[in-house]
């Protein structure tokens, strides 16, 4: 087509040119000023030649012009068409190109939803995958599942009943003891009553082997969504029947350690009552009051150690528990041990009299609790024996023992306060507690044990009471890391002596019948060593302290500590009075106790430990010492004791 327009445009050329040319020719040249000369007329010939010539001319530009016309209106024709052609090209070509947007957006939608599905199929594939290792761990799990289920039906370690779980507990043990001295009291050591030489028991050794201090216990649990709720049962064999001896049968009965029920709420508060341990013992962390949670001294002896401070009893606990901070309040039962608060001897006339009690504390002895202070003399001769009546009946009250209230019931004003915070701050256990008591007694000022009247043995007669306490603490700190601790646990105040494993006298009564409360201390050391986790090396020193406390009337004396006890003869061996085949104490030595100690090392060695349970083997020995006070000849005399223990027990898994 471009060809054609250059041609087009050529001719057109041409015929402008011609045209020009023919103008041109047309045209006539000016006209010069110049003399007139008369010219000769051209030929006929050449002017019809002329004429011939131009018209010829003219009919060549005349077809070509028609030609070119022509050719022009061919061409306008042809780019009409072309044009034609050109649009719908053009309509072609936009329709092409919208077809082929939509065409690519269909293929950009196909490519994204291929790219949508790829990702699809990318994530079926990773499900897939998970959902194999997922069925391969389902499998696992159900497998592992179905093991424990067979394994717990087989050997399960909680029972289930009614939506509480049940775990049992405790260890069947054989146990020996040897004492170089004898003191009849089978695997719990006396600790208050180590004979002195002097006695006849203590030429004599003893060995016992028993198997009482087997234990046996029971939790049972249930949960809620708002709390959890136990009880707790511990019972051993060494409590001792009427029947109960060491002939034949061995017949010991079971005896409560600790029963309780207990509400943890889910804010941490825990809610415990029952016979517990006392919150006054060490615990392993926090204050938990499970019994391995109780730091008890690593012993085979029941009665442990002096210097523990303990007591299983009543009590009721309330216990805010933290990761780091614990503490709690608990009230307690009550119980006052009395020393003895008689004159040995009394020499005062009628004239000068002493004021003696003749009967203290009848606290569980009679029918009331009364302490009786007389302010005559009981004889003609103007003297006493300075000893309790063994038989005063008066309106219905047996007067017996003073010391009766120290092995009952006392009568108690109030329960025991305590109150105790924990600290576990990563490294070690610290804690912090105090104690509050409140005995009281009866006193009748007037009694006379002859020759009286209801109105004198009433009159002046009124009720008192006394506060005591103390404060005491304890620690155990990982010094050796990994293989052991070391720690340090006591108590210091007045009128606390039960707390002590020793249960030194709490109290005892003056000259004039006034109730006062001894100075009691307890302290214990402790190291334990793991060298191996089967292997626990431990040792204890612990003692046991009741204070001095006497008054001095008329050459009377009363309290605790008496300094007119005589103790010459604690290391002199006696024959025993006529008809007396048992063994005695020794005459002249009856000063009170003083302080008990002892120190008892050992060992306990896993033979196995595992999912059938735990084989365990101890051995123990033990050195003690026992002091009481005396007068200024004698302050102070001592009974030692060696014993060993041995201890093989199986373990409930």
């Amino acid at each position: 087509m471009n060809f054609k327009l250059r041609i087009a445009a050529a001719a057109m050329l041409a015929v402008s040119c011609i045209a020009s040319y023919g103008q041109v020719a047309d045209t006539k040249k000016p006209v010069k000023k110049h003399v007139a000369k008369k010219v000769e007329a051209a030929p006929v010939e050449v002017k019809k030649t002329r004429a011939a010539t131009q018209a010829s001319v003219e009919d060549q530009i005349e077809a070509l012009k028609h030609e070119l016309e022509g050719q022009i209106d061919s061409l306008k024709t042809d780019l009409a068409s072309k044009d034609e052609q050109l649009k719908l090209a053009q309509q072609t070509a936009a329709a092409a190109q919208a077809s082929a947007a939509k065409a690519q957006a269909a293929a950009d939608a196909q490519q994204q939803a291929v790219t949508d599905n790829s990702t699809a199929v990318s994530t079926l594939q990773s499900s897939v995958t998970d959902l194999k290792g997922n069925q391969a761990s389902l499998a696992t799990t159900i497998s592992d599942e179905t093991s424990k289920l067979k394994k717990d039906f087989a050997n399960p370690s909680v029972l289930h009943y009614k939506g509480i779980s049940i775990t049992p507990g405790g260890f069947m043990a054989a146990e020996t003891v040897y004492r170089q001295k004898a003191t009849g009291a089978d695997i719990p050591t006396a600790l208050s009553s180590i004979p002195f030489n002097g006695a006849n028991s203590a030429t004599l050794s003893e060995f016992y082997g028993s198997g009482r201090q087997s234990r046996v216990s029971l939790l049972a649990e249930g949960k809620t969504d708002k709390a959890t709720y136990r009880g707790y049962v511990e019972a051993d064999f060494l409590g001792t029947g009427t029947t109960s001896n060491n002939n034949q049968s061995n017949s010991y009965v079971m005896r409560q350690r600790v029963v309780w029920a207990q509400a943890v709420l889910n804010s941490g508060i825990t809610f415990q009552g029952g016979q517990m341990w006392s919150l006054a013992a060490e615990r392993a962390k926090g204050l938990s009051n499970f019994s391995g949670d109780v730091k008890t001294p690593q012993t085979i002896d029941p009665n442990y150690v002096p210097g523990f401070v303990w007591n299983r009893q009543y009590g009721f606990a309330v216990i805010k528990s933290g990761k780091q901070v614990s503490y709690g309040v608990s009230i307690e039962n009550a119980q006052t041990l009395a020393g003895n608060a008689c004159p040995t001897a009394t020499n005062a006339t009628s004239t000068t009299p002493a004021t003696a009690i003749y009967a203290s504390c009848l606290l569980g002895g009679g029918s009331d609790p009364v302490t009786y202070v007389t302010t005559g003399l009981s004889s003609s001769t103007g003297t006493t024996t300075g000893s309790v009546p063994s038989s005063t009946s008066e309106n219905g009250v047996q007067g017996s023992s003073y010391n009766n209230f120290s092995g009952s019931y006392s009568y108690n004003l109030s329960p025991d306060l305590i109150a105790k915070v924990a600290v576990d701050p990563g490294w070690g256990h610290y804690e912090a507690f105090a104690i509050g008591r409140f005995p009281h007694y009866q006193v009748y000022p007037n009694y006379n044990v002859t020759g009286d009247t209801a109105t004198q043995r009433a009159a002046g007669s009124h009720t008192a009471s006394l506060t005591t306490g103390g404060f005491g603490g304890s620690l155990r700190a990982p010094v050796f890391g990994k293989y052991g601790d070391f720690g340090l646990s006591g108590l210091y105040g007045w009128g606390v002596g039960r707390y002590g494993d020793t249960t030194l006298s709490d109290v005892v009564f003056d000259a004039n019948g006034q109730m006062k409360a001894l100075t009691n201390v307890s302290a214990l050391s402790t190291i334990e060593l793991h060298p191996t986790p089967r292997l626990v090396i431990y040792g204890n020193f612990g003692e046991d302290f009741a204070g001095r406390l006497d008054a001095l009337t008329a050459g009377a004396k009363f309290g605790y500590g008496l300094q007119n006890a005589v103790n010459s003869g604690c290391g002199v061996q006696s024959a025993p009075p006529q008809g007396v085949s048992n063994p005695t104490n020794p005459a002249n030595c009856t000063g009170n106790n003083k302080f008990v100690q002892e120190f008892a090392g050992g060992l306990w060695y896993d033979f196995y430990k595992g999912p059938a349970g735990r084989i365990r083997y101890g051995f123990q020995y033990g050195y003690l010492n026992r002091a009481i006070w005396g007068d200024t000849t004698t302050p102070q005399a001592n009974a030692t004791e060696n014993q060993f223990f041995t201890s093989f027990r199986y373990y409930l898994p």
